[in-house]
């Protein structure tokens, strides 16, 4: 991931760790066994089941070794920084845009980025715009639709209510 920070939150890091252990223990021998048991029917090159399976193999296999990869790559930030009052990394962010309307944010890694859940990669315009602001300073991100505007609300390192 060229370009892109090597930060992730304990959060991230442990919900990418699940993954490979899922991957590893639970999804690769059952598709393995699937595997098998299709490559005893007999004809493999007509065995839709049997090439599903080895295609399905290939992408686990590729995914565990990204994952493998990624995570000896990571540092995992478990501690706020000496000036909490400052956007850093990991820090939740209330913001009021234009119109008056608020949003939260969580300042996180490219590997945990979720809008649903409205956190946003450092990486990202957003992110980047965000760091190292405090309460009342205005935010300027340059967006597909045109620039917008945020004030920031409020700085924390644990979820705001």
């Amino acid at each position: 991931m060229a370009g892109h920070s090597n930060y992730i939150t304990p959060e991230g890091a442990k919900k990418l760790r699940t993954e490979l252990t899922w991957l590893w223990k639970e999804e690769r021998p059952r598709v393995t066994q699937g595997v098998a048991d299709a490559a005893a029917e007999g004809d493999r090159s007509e065995n839709a089941e049997y090439i599903y399976g080895k295609k399905r193999l290939r992408e686990i296999d590729r995914r565990i070794r990204f994952l493998t990869q990624r995570l000896d790559a990571l540092t995992v930030v478990d501690t706020p920084p000496p000036a909490t009052d400052k956007v850093f990394f990991g820090a939740w962010v209330r913001l009021e845009n234009e119109e008056g309307d608020e949003v939260v944010y969580r300042v996180v890694g490219p590997d945990e980025t979720d809008a649903a859940k409205g956190h946003i990669s450092l990486d990202s315009p957003m992110g980047k715009s965000l760091l190292g602001r405090r309460v009342g300073d205005e935010v300027h991100v340059r967006r597909p639709a045109g620039e917008a505007v945020f004030t920031v609300l409020e700085v924390g390192y644990q979820p705001l209510d």
